[in-house]
């Protein structure tokens, strides 16, 4: 499986094309992410932890996503524009891709198989608010909703899977980078 994942095509925000290979030897945070969500203030916490953690090893990476009540309208130049102005984001972004619906993107195929359940924030009740609105996933392991964390390891192995509202310096998160990295 670790093979798959860093060779699956991707496209950087800017068009460049690439693979998740170009960080091999590094523990990835995979998030997906939107500029008009509730949690899209975790972008300064994620930008946090890439500049915290990049020495040791950790890239942070983000792939924009409208999947979730179409909180990610823009183009990439809106995206760009919108992280770097907003959160300072340096961490590396990607363009917009799906992670739940039919055209599920490789990438989430892989990582949704590899951990199929996201580990929940302490004593969170997120799941619970998203079925009160009608908004629940469609199946156990689809991605919840934006700001889903993935951690995969140096070798290309998925270790974890985080729930949207565990926050970037959530104590279980870090403990888990910090395993990681080692």
């Amino acid at each position: 499986m670790s093979a798959n994942l860093f060779d699956i095509p991707l496209r950087r925000l800017e068009g460049q094309e690439t693979t998740l290979g170009d960080y091999r030897g590094k523990v990835m945070l995979i998030v997906n992410v939107a500029s008009q969500c509730g949690l899209t203030p975790q972008y300064a916490g994620l930008e946090k932890l890439f500049e915290k953690y990049e020495e040791r090893g950790l890239t942070v990476l983000g792939f924009p996503c409208n999947d979730f009540g179409a909180q990610e309208p823009g183009d990439e130049a809106e995206i760009a524009d919108f992280c770097q102005r907003n959160y300072g984001v340096h961490f590396p972004m990607f363009q917009k891709l799906e992670v739940n619906r039919e055209a599920r993107h490789p990438l989430y195929r892989e990582l949704v198989a590899a951990q199929p359940q996201a580990r929940q924030a302490e004593g969170s009740t997120f799941a619970e608010k998203l079925a009160q609105h009608g908004l629940s996933p469609k199946n156990p392991s689809d991605v919840m909703w934006n700001f889903e964390k993935f951690l995969v390891g140096r070798d290309g192995a998925v270790i974890s899977r985080f729930a949207p509202d565990v926050k970037p310096d959530d104590p279980a998160l870090v403990a888990a980078i910090e395993a990681a990295l080692g």
